[in-house]
């Protein structure tokens, strides 16, 4: 959809860091910004392909480490298909009898099957619906997946592609089912067709009967959602997390992720994604945004408008008096070269602002070559005594947020995250770190969205300050 011209003014405005005051400068061009509630947006060419919205994995600063291939990146958009490949049930057989078999083994018929014992099994035909499609997020890198999706290693976006030992992201993890027409309703279910069209729920899966007789049932690790409350806004607050069964009814969780006992059913709440909504997939969570939310989101040209005006301003380090200036939001393969001679560094505790230097140690320095290496994550980095207040803390390089999806608003880079030093807005920074994510089978923790890690200190994050040019 295209974006919203907003004019800016003729006279550059430059926000001082330090201060917070408005400097006048030279004459700049128009830029492209996101477009304001309440802005009329221009309307559709008929062939412009309708965008029901878009998932982003968090963990990952715009893209993968490894770079993005075909099925495999970072960010997904969900487009409306050409046909519709929706599915709906239908035709319900019990145990072996032909008709079930026959559902099972044929290519062109979907179905689900619920294992309940050797002699009992339920399967569940599905027909075509003309008024939905449907996309599939999984690990697996057949056809049937839409969205190739692999386990999120914490820190992993400032290095090299990891691979985990054993992943717990399930081949054909969940599916998305979008209804084709206004307002295009987008709802969750677990569990994926595979290559045959079916979905198996064997014997030590969780399943049930529900009192109007249909199946229903949970994947092994389960697919949990989690509903902001208020919208994703700048107003908005956590919901709660909440697990969805493979017929998309919502349910307690249940006490770690592969217990047999499933939660209790929540009827009040619905499979239906929200903008903002968070979907994990146990080694994996994305964050959906719709299209109508995505236009009220800074672009990455308005972030880098915002970069530029934070570097104009000319920030200096306040012992060695040298500029600062973040580097450009072009996506880093590694953490050594990414590292840039004027780029800024900070305390975590205090928040003060400074160059790259090597003085201040305050603990061993082992792990740590040229105060470079290891120090993204904040985690290894030795403690270091800030000059201007004394305190001891991490000291580590800035990196601004460049997935612009995970913005609540259009600020200007003023907070940190801890431990690990990506900058965002003070409401962004404020919103993810009260989000609790799912960790392992059965603990949460807050983390940055930008590579993953876990979140630290008595915030999670902090208030950058800058030092203004003497002159």
């Amino acid at each position: 959809m295209p974006e919203t011209v907003a004019e800016t003014s003729d006279v550059e405005v430059l926000v001082d860091p330090a201060s917070h005051t408005k400097v006048k400068g030279s004459r700049r061009p128009t830029l492209l910004m996101y477009s304001p509630p309440g802005l009329k947006e221009p309307s559709v060419p008929e062939d412009e392909p309708v965008k029901y919205g878009e998932l982003i994995v968090l963990g990952y600063n715009g893209s993968l480490p490894g770079g993005e291939r075909g099925r495999r990146k970072s960010r997904f958009s969900l487009f409306k298909r050409p046909k519709a490949n929706g599915v709906k049930p239908s035709t319900v057989h019990v145990t072996a009898t032909p008709q079930a078999v026959k559902a099972v083994s044929s290519k062109d018929q979907h179905s689900i099957s619920y294992t309940l014992s050797r002699n009992h099994t339920v399967v569940v035909e599905y027909t075509h619906n003309p008024d939905t499609d449907m996309f599939q997020v999984g690990r697996s890198t057949e056809s049937p997946i839409d969205y190739v999706v692999m386990d999120t290693v914490p820190g992993s976006s400032v290095g090299e592609d990891v691979q985990v030992a054993q992943s717990t992201i399930s081949r054909f993890a969940c599916r998305i089912v979008c209804e084709r027409g206004l307002p295009y309703t987008a709802r969750i279910f677990a569990a994926g067709f595979d290559t045959s069209k079916n979905i198996f729920l064997g014997e030590k899966a969780a399943k049930w009967k529900n009192p109007d007789g249909q199946m229903d049932g949970l994947t092994t690790n389960g697919i949990l959602v989690m509903h902001p409350r208020g919208g994703f806004t700048e107003e908005s607050w956590p919901g709660v997390w909440r697990e969805i069964s493979v017929c998309g009814n919502v349910y307690t969780l249940r006490e770690t992720r592969s217990a047999q006992q499933r939660g209790k059913l929540v009827e009040a709440e619905s499979n239906v994604l929200q903008d903002g909504s968070l979907i994990d997939l146990c080694g994996a969570t994305l964050l959906w945004r719709t299209a109508e939310g995505l236009l009220h989101t800074p672009t990455t040209r308005h972030l880098e408008a915002l970069r530029q005006e934070i570097n104009a301003a000319r920030p200096q380090c306040p012992v060695g008096l040298n500029t600062l200036a973040f580097p450009s939001l072009r996506p880093r393969t590694g953490l050594g070269p990414g590292v840039e001679e004027k780029q800024p560094w900070a305390y975590l505790r205090c928040g003060h602002v400074h160059g790259h230097h090597e003085w201040g140690y305050r603990g061993p320095r082992a792990g740590v070559e040229g105060g470079v290496a290891g120090v993204s994550s904040g985690i290894c980095s030795p403690p270091r005594e800030c000059p201007m207040c004394r305190t001891v803390g991490p000291y580590v390089p800035l990196w601004l947020g460049c997935e612009a999806g995970f913005y609540l608003d259009a600020g200007a880079p003023t907070h940190g995250f801890t431990p690990c030093g990506h900058v965002s807005s003070e409401k962004t920074a404020r919103y993810w770190a009260q989000i609790p994510l799912p960790h392992g089978t059965h603990a949460f923790h807050t983390a940055c969205p930008f590579c993953a890690t876990q979140l630290t200190g008595e915030n999670g994050f902090v208030r950058l300050i800058f030092q203004g040019p003497i002159d």
